[in-house]
């Protein structure tokens, strides 16, 4: 299922940010969106952390919202070797992002799927951390692949 979202163009292995709002920002840059929807969506995601963290632990965070300006579910992969703050739960550096954002409509619930699909792939991610030697997005997303169909066995 990830497969079908998980794109080499939608991955960013040099993350430049080094703040939780640049994070953001860096991410939904590398959606094909006009600048005021992305303007819209980086308030909404905004907002969505203020509730509470999206920094899972273990060094990855999934940060996630529904949106009018999207009319498909996306999903954008952010990677910074040192870490950023994020205010994860165990208050360590975060290193990989999942960027999950869908419209609020979504009668095949992909959004739901696809945010559980992650959170099962990041344990697995967690435990290895091979993903920090990975510089080839294509790479990257033949891994990730790899990774899901082995939890789907």
């Amino acid at each position: 299922m990830l497969d079908q979202l998980l794109k080499p163009e939608r991955v960013v292995l040099d993350l430049k940010a080094r703040t939780k709002e640049d994070v953001l920002k860096e991410l939904v840059d590398v959606l094909d969106l006009p600048e005021d929807k992305k303007e819209i969506l980086l308030v909404t995601l905004k907002k969505r952390e203020a509730i509470g963290s999206t920094g899972m632990g273990k060094g990855i965070a999934i940060p996630h919202t529904r949106s009018l300006v999207v009319e498909d579910v996306h999903l954008v992969i952010g990677r910074s070797r040192e870490g950023v703050e994020f205010d994860a739960i165990d208050g360590k550096p975060v290193h990989l992002f999942f960027l999950l954002v869908a419209p609020p409509q979504d009668p095949g619930t992909t959004y739901l799927l696809t945010l559980g699909r992650i959170a099962n792939l990041a344990r697995k991610l967690a435990r290895t951390r091979d993903y920090l030697e990975i510089d080839d997005p294509g790479e990257f997303v033949a891994y990730l692949t790899r990774l899901e169909q082995e939890e789907a066995q």
